[in-house]
Parts: structure tokens; sequence; C-alpha cells
């Protein structure tokens, strides 16, 4: 074995404290009610991308900003995702993000992402839950209760 100058770091999940109780997600209306703790007053300004982390009884063990963008779209990693997911040993997830324009309605992006994310987390056996969309008149729109191909 070739051995090179410098070390390689040690990589762990970094986790901070917040205020934000643990409970039990046991419909859309619950998924989104949680999830819209998260957004401030930027809510409709910026879109961001959250993912809510549960264990096998749909507790919430975790929340993680995925992602934030501008006025009218953001970027989502698949391996952020199934980083994120991994390191806090999540059975299963729910997916969120905002509009800021207010219109509940998936996008085709919207609809591409929350299949591949699907995917690819099935192959580690996590299970994406639903995927909301929120705005800032206190709306959303849930994939499972829509029954999105997507989901």
């Amino acid at each position: 074995m070739k051995k090179y100058k410098g070390t390689i770091p040690q990589f762990n999940l970094r986790k901070i404290k917040t205020d934000f109780p643990k409970a039990k997600i046991t419909s859309s209306a619950d998924g989104y009610h949680y999830m819209r703790q998260f957004y401030l007053d930027d809510i409709d300004v910026f879109e961001s991308f959250f993912l809510l982390m549960l264990n096998n009884s749909n507790n919430t063990i975790g929340y993680a900003k995925i992602s934030q963008g501008g006025i009218t779209g953001t970027l989502v990693d698949i391996r952020i995702v199934a980083k994120y997911c991994v390191d806090s040993l999540a059975t299963a997830c729910i997916l969120g993000h905002n509009h800021p324009s207010g219109k509940r309605e998936p996008s085709n992006a919207d609809k591409s992402i929350t299949k591949k994310l699907k995917d690819g987390l099935a192959l580690l056996d996590i299970k994406v839950l639903d995927h909301l969309i929120l705005t800032s008149d206190n709306g959303y729109y849930s994939f499972a209760d829509e029954s999105e191909p997507s989901l």
C-alpha cells in the first residue's frame, strides 16, 4: 500500500440542540404543522427544502435544511438527503419545501425530485412518507394525500 503525506478526517454527525419537541407524525397535517416551525418570515421570499427524519414509529428524530435557493427554486442533492437519513438512522422521512409564489400545486421539477428521492432512499430501506409544499397562507399540498404517482 502506498502512503501519502497528510492525514484523513474522521466524519461524524454533528447534532445541534433545538427547541423543537419530539412528536409522532400520523398525518400530512401533523407533518405540515411540524415543518411549518422551520420557516420564519422568509417563507414567501426564498424557496427552502427541509428533511424531517423519523424512526420506525413515525416519531421525529431530527431535521435538516437541505438547501435554500431563490424566489423560484432551490437545488436538492439526493446524496445529501441520503447522508442525513443514514447518519440519523432514520427508517422514514418527510420532504418539505415552500413555494414563495403561494402556488400549492407541484411543478414537474417537484414531481421529478420526489421520485428520485423515493427511489434512491428505497435502496437504503428508507421510506419517503410524504412531500409537502408549504405556502405563506398556512396552506399546503401533500403528495401522499393527493396520491401523486411520484410518491
